[in-house]
């Protein structure tokens, strides 16, 4: 694989449960596997229907949990949106829960672009002897 990556994340039904046009809850892994996504150095893009008011909400929920996009409905930050292009943006990989076959959980999305194992949740300590 490239060694850095353009990476375009839907939102409704990937990065969160679809609630539309609420804010689900995130998806398991979701945010840990997109931080180190951008630790790797790729570059996120945040590719969803949302716009307006939606489309602040989602960013402002991504921003509290810790990720701040590359572009947000764009290929690029500086891009003017012409409407003589084509809308789709320019990114090597897609991620969308509408994939042909279904989307594949975060943790294997996050073994396969970053090669080793998913992130770990910290346990919980039930009492004093993690019962």
């Amino acid at each position: 694989m490239k060694d850095t990556l353009t990476i375009a994340i839907d939102f409704d039904g990937t990065i969160v449960e679809n609630a539309y046009p609420k804010i689900g809850k995130p998806l398991i892994f979701a945010f840990e596997t997109i931080k180190k996504l951008q630790e790797n150095r790729h570059r996120v893009i945040l590719w969803t229907y949302r716009r307006g008011k939606e489309l602040d909400q989602a960013v402002a929920f991504c921003k509290k949990h810790g990720i701040t996009f590359y572009a947000v409905n764009m290929s690029f930050p500086e891009e003017d949106y012409d409407t003589s292009y084509s809308r789709k943006i320019n990114a090597d990989i897609f991620i969308d829960d509408r994939n042909i076959g279904g989307m594949k959980s975060w943790g294997e999305i996050y073994q396969e672009i970053i090669g080793e194992l998913s992130p770990q949740k910290p346990s919980k300590k039930k009492g004093w002897f993690n019962f």
